[in-house]
């Protein structure tokens, strides 16, 4: 396979070349690297230089960009302190909470860097595979975050009412209406194994689509709006994500009745 260039680059947005399967570029043992999972490593290797350039920027007396993140921070924390109710709550849970913001964030953001998707490796039968793609377009990825806020869920349920009492949430034998009752409860959890990936994959997946389109069309006048709605769409869904861990986790702490 041949490294690409600009005139390839072209000829991929023209031929419109979409697919739903993640691009592999190679494997890891039996693991295989696709270019979603490139793009989310490049990811968190971003976030740690930020991580490690802010943390030895910080003083005691803020500059503005600090104070700046100091406020976003402290007011995420509030908010979750108030969902949740405790500080003892917000101290547990926000850590994960803002981890899958950010990290939600940068990949969709990377994700529509303009020449994502652009630059890879042409095999023999002339089909490209982009050595960077959207995160968010492969349903493992999504699939995998799903799960981790799914547990986080689950878990916070039960060191909250302790696994018998969790439990009777979903299976309950007191009577025929509780048993109905606990299994559609079950049910509704479940679901959101779907509801979760899915939301976050089909919102990407879309925007990505709706570039490759306008830049096929429109190339010098349309995509710049999209580009910027994009943006705005990577930051609602980290927020979708993050904001709906944290309700279900306010709910998993309920009592059932």
């Amino acid at each position: 396979m041949d490294f690409i260039n600009i005139a390839h680059a072209t000829e991929e947005v023209s031929s419109l070349s979409l697919q739903l399967n993640p691009y592999i570029l190679g494997y890891l043992g039996e693991l295989p690297i696709t270019s979603t999972l490139l793009t989310a490593w490049l990811s968190i290797i971003i976030l740690i230089i930020l991580a490690l350039i802010i943390r030895y920027k910080i003083s005691l007396i803020p500059n503005k960009l600090q104070s700046v993140a100091e406020m976003l921070i402290g007011g995420a924390y509030d908010y979750t302190k108030e969902i949740l109710g405790t500080k003892e709550h917000a101290d547990r849970y926000f850590p994960i909470l803002i981890t899958i913001f950010i990290f939600v964030l940068a990949v969709n953001w990377i994700g529509v860097l303009p020449g994502v998707g652009a630059f890879g490796f042409y095999d023999s039968n002339d089909h490209l595979t982009p050595l960077f793609y959207p995160s968010a377009t492969d349903l493992n990825i999504t699939i995998g975050l799903t799960i981790v806020a799914f547990l986080t869920i689950e878990v916070a349920g039960i060191v909250s009412l302790g696994l018998w009492k969790y439990g009777s949430k979903f299976i309950n034998f007191k009577s025929p209406l509780s048993f109905a009752i606990g299994i559609m409860e079950l049910i509704s959890v479940l679901a959101r194994l779907v509801s979760f990936s899915f939301r976050l994959f089909g919102n990407i997946f879309a925007g990505k689509t709706l570039i490759l389109i306008a830049i096929f069309f429109v190339p010098y006048i349309v995509p710049i709006p999209i580009y910027a709605y994009e943006i705005f769409v990577g930051i609602i869904q980290a927020g979708i994500f993050a904001v709906l861990t944290l309700f279900f986790i306010k709910l998993a702490h309920e009592a059932p009745h």
